[in-house]
């Protein structure tokens, strides 16, 4: 049975630009946007805000649903990539709260579209999408029946 990592990841722009973290892999700078791995207990909304969280600090919901990626790693791991939007109203600081960011950085699309050091080209496909307008609302990947929301029995 095929089963590919299930990932999520935030575009969070404000103000003309775009939040990417950094991060040292194989001692090279990585920009990526915040993302990680779907826990076992969480929907991919609460997945993409405890990302954000815990790689930049900053507390903040998806408005949004762009995109989701089908794509194969280099190292052939398949992944599902579900792809948010955060808008924000001005660039904030940030707090990486996971020992593997090394920071974060507020950066135009031309940076990103042009940089030599994304982390996968999703990176910059990511923002192609942002940048197409297409916005989808939430519910279009709302969980049913879910067990870990309150209310439900």
């Amino acid at each position: 049975m095929f089963k590919p990592h299930v990932t999520v990841a935030c575009v969070v722009h404000a103000q003309g630009k775009f939040l990417v973290v950094e991060e040292t892999i194989n001692n090279k700078a990585l920009w990526n946007q915040p993302a990680g791995h779907l826990e076992a207990d969480e929907t991919l909304v609460q997945a993409a805000r405890r990302e954000l969280w815990e790689e930049t600090g900053i507390h903040a919901t998806p408005q949004h649903f762009l995109r989701l990626h089908q794509w194969i790693a280099p190292d052939k791991t398949p992944f599902l990539r579900f792809l948010f939007v955060i808008e924000l109203s001005e660039m904030c600081a940030t707090e990486p709260h996971d020992s593997d960011i090394d920071r974060c950085l507020w950066v135009t699309a031309e940076e990103i579209l042009n940089a030599k050091n994304l982390r996968s080209a999703l990176v910059a496909e990511s923002i192609r999408s942002y940048q197409q307008d297409a916005r989808y609302p939430l519910s279009l990947i709302g969980e049913f029946n879910w067990p870990f929301t309150e209310g439900v029995k």
